[in-house]
Formats: C-alpha cells, structure tokens, sequence
C-alpha cells in the first residue's frame, strides 16, 4: 500500500482514537461536533471514495482492517461511504464493523469461528477464526457468562470480554434455559427486525437513546427456541435438537430467499427500574413460548435440527463429516439443517447452516453461514454446554 495511504491511516486511528474517548465523558451534540469539524471533512467525495475503497481492498484480514473501521470514525461524510463500501458478510464473508455478528453469514460457504470456554468463571469467548489452522488467535466477537438462578440458567453475552452484565452499554442478548436444560430461548437486546415485539417477562429496560428517540424499549426480543429430545429411557445415541428462529422465515434458505437484517446498533444509557413482584416464573415462560414456537411451523419459521450421524462399526462411536473441523468425539457435537417440516425436500436442506464440535479440553469451533448470524450462532452453541439432567 502507497506511504500516502499508511500517513493517512496513522492519522486517522489515532483521530478516532481520541473521538471514541470523548464520547465517553461528553454529549451527543459534542461528539456530534467532533465529527462534523474534522480537518479531513472537506475532502473532495470522489478523492475520498477512491481512498476509502484502496484501504478496503488493501486491508482484507484482521488486525490491518483496524484500518477500515478507524476509516468510519473520522467523521460523518467518512462514516456514511465507508457504510456504503464495506459489505455485509453475507456478500463479502468478512466482519468488520460490531453491528455484523447481528447479519447473517456468507451465503457460499460456512465463516469459521472458534469458542473458547474458562470453566473457572463460567465464561465463554467467540472468536473469528484468521487462519486455516485450529489453534489462531482469532478476532474476538462476542463473551458470554452463564448465570445459575434456582428455576433456570441465563447466558449473558456481551461485546465486552470483561463485562458481561445485562446493565452494560455492550449488553447484546441472552440465552435462557428451563430447569431441566432441555428448552431454551434466545433474546435479543434490539429489535431483530421491523416491527418485531418486546416478550412480555418479569424484567424490563428502557434505553435513553440520543440519536433515535428518548425513550425506546430494549431487551427481551425473542430470536429463537431450541430444545433437546428427552432420552427417558437412556438409549445410546447423540442428543436430537430443534432450533425455531422466530426472525427469519423457512423462505429465506431458498432461491432469492431474504433474511432479516439489522443495520444500526443503538448506543444506550439503561436506566433500571423495579419489576413486577406478580409476574409468573421465567422457567415457565420458556416452556410456553417454545411450544408455541414450534407449534407455528406452518407459519414460515425458519426450523433447523441436528443432522443425522452414522454408526461407524470399527470405531465403536456416531459419526458426523466435520471436514477436519472437529478432532475429538463429544455429546456436544453437532450439525444444524434446515428441517424438511420447512417444505418440500430440495439442496438447500442438505447445507449445513451450523456446526459445533470440540477440539480441544475447553476449544470450540463453531461455523456458521446464511441465513443466521454470529450471535444468534454463538447462542444455538451456548445451549450446548448446559447441562441437561433428561437427554443423555
């Protein structure tokens, strides 16, 4: 890449460094200020499209597409053509900005991503995988920490490696379990999508959002529903699971099919308040909306369940092709597909949307593809972990 192009990078991750600092500390319309008034504001938009598309071709892989994201912190004008030049994962399989481990995935090909697992404090840490190999550092995604409560288990995730409370300004969503482990619901901090209602539970929040209007209503917007077979009878076998994404219809995995897709995180202040004392139990809450969940199949949800594995007679064990993937055999292991309740059979439900599987004493890998995105995929594995007293 040209000297010219690396002065002007240097320039501007230092400059978005310092913006990123004051906003912690001043106002909307300080900040605001700060990005209209930049020295590079006025540079000429076809010189500035020509720059910004240079420095995205050249800076494909982390850590140089700090570049790219150091680009959009600059000022508005910066922002807005940045937005425009950098695609969606689905179309480029790259993530770049926050807001992409909330789109869906390459449509091609599965992005692969690594989970790593600190049994000590219960944390979980999603990471993007930079190179073929199974032991990379990665980029680091999403964190989760996993909450015990006397009728059921949360699953907190967060932007933040060390904060991963539901008061946080990275508060993303959560994972909630029933008691037994074997119902889960995934909720989203946003709205997935337009028009997308708050579930009704005993928690509530309220968002002073600056930039969008003074009061909104975030958290609790329900994604998806998983649930595990029960295995009464303790027969040998892999565990069977069901995954009922209420944001994305059973079309959007065929021909010209379309996905739900958030474009904007909210920035947030929580204000928290007191909740009602006359609320039913949460653990009771899962079991209902899972059902209903999955009894609206006809409806168009989007249902996936775990691909059916093979006996292998001379290894003695159920099999799965992981493609080099997955090194050692687990009850965690898995692969999702788009169940054939869906529609009629066709390709498309041959491809695997979702696969899980260990590597590793606490290692991970997890991979991904259209039409889900990184954290409603790092949630599907989260359930994975749980223990579950009636399925194995």
């Amino acid at each position: 890449m040209p000297t010219t192009l690396r002065t002007i990078i240097h320039d501007l991750k230092s400059r978005s460094h310092r913006v990123i600092q004051d906003a912690s500390s001043t106002d909307a319309a300080v900040v605001s200020d700060g990005l209209t008034q930049s020295c590079w504001a006025h540079m000429p938009h076809e010189l500035l499209r020509e720059v910004l598309i240079r420095i995205e071709a050249s800076e494909g892989t982390w850590p140089k597409r700090k570049s790219v994201v150091a680009c959009a912190g600059v000022c508005r004008s910066w922002r807005h053509i940045t937005k425009e030049i950098v695609k969606r994962p689905q179309f480029s399989s790259r993530i770049t900005f926050p807001i992409s481990v909330k789109q869906p995935g390459p449509r091609e090909h599965l992005l692969h991503c690594f989970i790593k697992r600190n049994r000590s404090t219960q944390t979980y840490y999603l990471y993007l995988s930079l190179t073929s190999s199974l032991a990379d550092d990665g980029k680091f995604l999403l964190a989760a920490r996993k909450c015990r409560r006397p009728t059921n288990t949360d699953y907190m995730i967060s932007f933040d490696a060390d904060d991963m409370s539901k008061g946080s300004n990275t508060h993303v969503g959560k994972l909630r379990s029933n008691f037994l482990g074997t119902k889960f619901t995934i909720y989203d901090a946003q709205p997935p999508h337009a028009g997308a209602k708050i579930s009704k539970s005993r928690s509530s929040r309220f968002t002073n959002l600056k930039q969008v209007s003074p009061r909104v209503p975030t958290g609790n917007y329900i994604v998806a529903h998983i649930s595990y077979d029960l295995n009464v009878l303790g027969s040998r076998g892999p565990r069977r699971m069901h995954c009922a994404l209420d944001s994305i219809p059973a079309s959007a995995i065929g021909p010209g099919g379309i996905a739900p897709t958030q474009t904007e995180l909210a920035h947030k202040n929580i204000d928290k308040f007191c909740s009602s004392p006359f609320s039913l139990p949460e653990s009771n809450s899962v079991n209902n909306s899972i059902s209903e969940a999955l009894g609206e199949q006809k409806d168009g949800v989007l249902v996936l369940k775990n691909k059916a594995p093979r006996w292998h007679e001379q290894l003695q064990c159920w099999c799965l092709n992981f493609d080099g993937r997955v090194t050692i055999a687990s009850v965690k292991n898995f692969q999702l597909v788009a169940s054939l309740e869906n529609g009629p059979a066709g390709p498309e439900h041959d491809e695997i949307i979702l696969q899980f599987g260990k590597v590793g004493k606490d290692m991970f890998t997890m991979d991904y593809r259209y039409p889900i995105s990184a954290f409603q995929a790092f949630a599907i594995c989260l359930s994975s972990f749980d223990t579950k007293i009636a399925c194995e």
